[in-house]
């Protein structure tokens, strides 16, 4: 932060040398404007090259970054002296923004101010001439052009002017004007230092609202997310308001930074202005978003390397642990601010805790500077007093410092104090504030410093569009998921998990299973086995006993079985809830392991959960609940089991005035295997939606909204045909909707049935009637349309997917209790992927029954329930290799256009 003007001493990089090389034109008379134009593009275009291979060559980015506004600065003096002539020196030109404190790179935008004496005598041609050169020369100019009480009246109205006025600096003209600008913008006249502080602050708040409050996106901006060089900037701002300082470094003399804070600041700063100059470098222009399309050559320009994404994910992990470093301090010297300049003079007397911490003004504070010296275990004490007591604001900024200061004390010897793990447990156990305290510990340092394994995922990404945030703030987001199932205030979110959570006996259970379930993340091997090792370690430290330790150890190994089960399983199948409720064991088991799962989903990705994998996580624990309760030592009986089924249907259609003998019509057509994978809800509504199609030799296509298991239900009778799953499929593809199951039943009578549940692109159920009847009108063409061929689904993959190389892994599964052979495929989605396997089984003379869709970011996990056409398993080993051999080259071949 500086808005002094700058002399060719400054830096490493001779200015002058530099302006002597790029031969920038003085013009001491008129000349023809188009070698003028000529003459400064090219010098242009020689300092960016020049500027360039110093970035290259590694010199310190700071001096790039200042040496370029220095040159800027002799560009402007040389043009603004032709251009304005007589009234050069009359007028001020300025620059401000990030121009203005000397910051420019390669695609910052060059933001000036031209400022008046009156607005007599503007010399309105000239300026317009001055700032179309500008532009013709390739400069990117901002600008805007006001007299001082313009300055005046706008810097009241908004602080973005009044702030852009008070870092602004002088580059030609009148200094006495210039200076009586400078003594407006720190006059309290306009703002005082409360409201400008205040008036930031909220500024901030606003601004990283945009980005959900978290640097931690796939995608982050490094300029304006939380963490960015606009928090730096902000402590720069309201520094030089409040004390006038010009530069950061000046605030260690008003103690407001150590020196320490101080490096820490100026190493963030310039680590993001090296990622922002190499971002700007490699796209030509300017660019703040760190997009997966600059991420790979971003990494290996900057030094990073390794095998597959290892230098993406070095790189990342460097930027998210400088943000979340530069967010501690932003927090700390922000608060200390308003200590300062809220509270002065503003005595209050202090409501004491303990011996060692008492209440200022609503912020807690050591009562010494020796407390953490005495006391270490207060490191953690501290956190559970802010859990206590709601009430209280938040932290003293001097006593975060004095916790950042005092962390190398959380060594082996505290882990192994009885009082720190007393009180570590304690703050899990507490009623209250659980969440806002292990994110306070993990922005002070003191998780990380108290856990070392979850100091191995601190910063840690995954490059990938499953996970959007990285391993610690996804952990941190799934123990604030446990804990809102909690609070009646969101009870209506999700009302089952929320009455589940009342019936677990220890909560601290789940949240300890919660933070250590991705623990072992980057490590290599299994993540789900080591992490478990590391949870009985930690259980087995602080005293759990053996019941709760082999409890949560169990949910660390387990917990990605309940989402898998629900998502590439048949969950209808009674055979399929036996083997699941065997691995779970006991009810309480299961309560713990539903719970976490629905944590761990939300927390992963905003856009990953959708009422369709809620339903079916939910249907998945109340059919295990019911089978524990009746006993695994009970083989199923499916006959049992069948007419159940159809007992209950039957109830429901008698219940709607529907005749046994209108029942019987439908149902003769229908095998035991249709009720086995149909609830009596849905037999119903299918079984009244043919009795009304009766009659009509159309395809019947129908909906139905309230489907248990989400999304929107689609039901299809049709005739038969070879590849009808494909066809239908590729036409739901091509009506933008994504498919998350789908069921094919062949009926005796010649006719097929097709079941599909269907979301919109955005994860939400179809609710439109006019989209509902636009999909009808197109499917039901489509199907009476004989003509087998599958047009290009018109549709693109977002921009991120090609990015992402998926390995296709496919494996096909014989069981000998198995009515089907099972295809399990993991791929890279793309827009028609279901229709091109479908395609494939076609081709191979294979009927599909059944299919299971899930989607992880740019990777489809499927599943497919196959048979010959004799409905009989494929056990012929060479047909299925040449069918693995069909879709690997199908499907790779598909990656390698996308990737193109």
């Amino acid at each position: 932060m500086t808005a002094k003007n700058l002399s060719a001493n400054d830096y490493p990089i001779i200015p002058q040398a530099l302006i002597d090389l790029c031969e920038i034109p003085v013009i001491d008379r008129p000349q023809d404007q188009a070698t003028l134009i000529s003459s400064f593009r090219d010098a242009l275009t020689l300092a960016n090259k020049h500027l360039h291979q110093h970035f290259d060559q590694g010199d310190a980015i700071e001096n790039l970054v200042h040496c370029r506004s220095f040159f800027i600065d002799e560009i402007l003096r040389r043009i603004w002296a032709y251009w304005l002539q007589n009234d050069a020196n009359n007028l001020a030109l300025l620059a401000v923004g990030g121009y203005g404190r000397s910051e420019l790179l390669p695609g910052s935008d060059i933001d000036l101010m031209i400022l008046l004496p009156s607005e007599e005598n503007i010399p309105n041609a000239a300026m317009a001439s001055f700032l179309q050169f500008l532009w013709d020369i390739g400069l990117e100019v901002g600008h805007s052009v006001r007299t001082l009480q313009d300055c005046i009246e706008q810097s009241r109205q908004d602080i973005t002017i009044a702030t852009n006025i008070m870092e602004s600096r002088l580059i030609y003209g009148d200094q006495t004007l210039y200076k009586e600008l400078k003594q407006i913008a720190t006059s309290d006249d306009i703002w005082t230092s409360r409201d400008f502080f205040e008036a930031k602050s909220k500024e901030q708040q606003l601004r990283h609202a945009k980005y959900h409050d978290t640097a931690y996106n796939l995608e982050p901006n490094i300029k304006e997310g939380p963490g960015g060089l606009r928090d730096i900037q902000m402590i720069g701002w309201v520094a030089k308001r409040h004390f006038g300082a010009e530069t950061l470094k000046e605030l260690i003399s008003h103690d407001f930074l150590t020196e320490d804070e101080y490096h820490a600041l100026w190493q963030g700063q310039c680590f993001l202005w090296q990622v922002r100059y190499a971002l700007h470098q490699q796209t030509g222009r300017r660019e703040d978003r760190l997009l997966f399309d600059y991420q790979r050559n971003l990494a290996e320009k900057l030094g990073y390397s390794g095998e597959g994404n290892k230098a993406i994910e070095g790189l990342m992990k460097q930027y998210y642990c400088t943000v979340m470093e530069l967010e501690r301090l932003n927090d700390m010297l922000l608060q200390h601010f308003q200590e300062a300049i809220l509270y002065t003079g503003n005595q209050c007397p202090a409501h004491i805790l303990n011996r060692r911490f008492h209440v200022i003004h609503g912020f807690l504070e050591v009562s010494d500077d020796q407390v953490f010296a005495r006391y270490p275990f207060a490191l953690l004490e501290i956190f559970l007093l802010m859990a206590q007591h709601p009430e209280i604001k938040g932290v003293r900024a001097s006593t975060i410092r004095l916790i950042r200061a005092h962390l190398h004390l959380i060594n082996d010897d505290f882990r192994q104090d009885l009082r720190s793990r007393s009180l570590f447990m304690e703050i899990i156990r507490q009623p209250l504030g659980v969440t806002h305290e292990l994110r306070r510990m993990n922005r002070y340092g003191v998780l990380a410093a108290y856990l070392p394994e979850f100091n191995h995922i601190v910063g840690q990404m995954q490059y990938d569009l499953f996970h959007a945030y990285t391993v610690d703030e996804h952990t941190l987001f799934v123990v604030r998921n446990i804990r809102r199932l909690t609070i009646d205030e969101f009870s209506e979110e999700l009302p089952y998990c929320s009455d589940i959570i009342k019936r677990i006996p220890k909560l601290e259970l789940l949240i300890i299973a919660g933070i250590f379930h991705d623990i072992a993340k980057g490590r290599g091997g299994n993540h789900s086995e080591l992490g478990a090792i590391e949870v009985t370690r930690f259980c087995q430290q602080h005293s759990l006993s053996s019941y709760d330790t082999n409890l949560i150890a169990w949910l660390v190994q387990s917990h990605l079985l309940m989402s898998t089960t629900a998502q590439r399983r048949d969950i209808s199948d009674p055979d399929v809830i036996r083997e699941f409720a065997a691995l779970v064991e006991n009810p309480q088991r299961l309560n713990y392991l539903y719970l976490l799962t629905v944590a761990d989903i939300r927390a992963t990705n905003a856009k990953l959960w959708t009422s369709w994998k809620g339903s079916l996580l939910q249907e998945l624990h109340i059919a295990t609940t019911r089978a524990l309760r009746i006993g695994l030592d009970n083989p199923v009986d499916h006959q049992q089991h069948i007419d159940a089924i159809k007992t209950d249907a039957r109830s429901l259609l008698s219940e709607r005035q529907v005749t046994d003998q209108a029942i019987d019509e439908q149902w003769q057509w229908l095998n035991d295997e249709y009720f086995v994978r149909n609830t009596a809800e849905q037999i119903c509504w299918q079984t009244m939606t043919l009795i009304k199609h009766k009659g009509s030799n159309e395809p019947l296509v129908d909906f139905r909204h309230d489907s248990e298991r989400g999304g929107t239900e689609i039901f299809i009778y049709t005739k038969n045909r070879d590849g009808l799953f494909t066809i239908t499929a590729h036409q739901l593809d091509q009506l933008c909707l994504t498919i998350a199951d789908a069921r094919t039943v062949t009926l005796k009578n010649g006719y097929a049935m097709e079941i599909f549940v269907v979301l919109e692109s955005s994860g939400e159920d179809i609710r439109d009637q006019h989209r509902l009847e636009q999909i009808q009108a197109s499917v039901k063409q489509r199907l009476l349309d004989i003509n087998n061929s599958f047009s290009e689904i018109s549709r693109n993959n977002p921009r991120q997917f090609k990015h992402f190389r998926i390995s296709t892994r496919i494996d096909i599964i014989n069981k000998a209790a198995e009515k089907y052979t099972i295809v399990e495929i993991i791929t890279g989605d793309h827009p028609g992927l279901l229709s091109q396997i479908g395609q494939v089984f076609i081709q191979s003379d294979i009927r599909l029954h059944n299919a299971k869709i899930a989607t992880f970011g740019s990777k489809a996990e499927d599943v497919f329930y196959i048979t010959d056409h004799g409905n009989r398993p494929i056990n012929d080993q060479d047909r299925l290799d040449k069918l693995h051999q069909q879709l690997i080259q199908s499907l790779e071949s598909e990656q390698e256009q996308a990737k193109q």
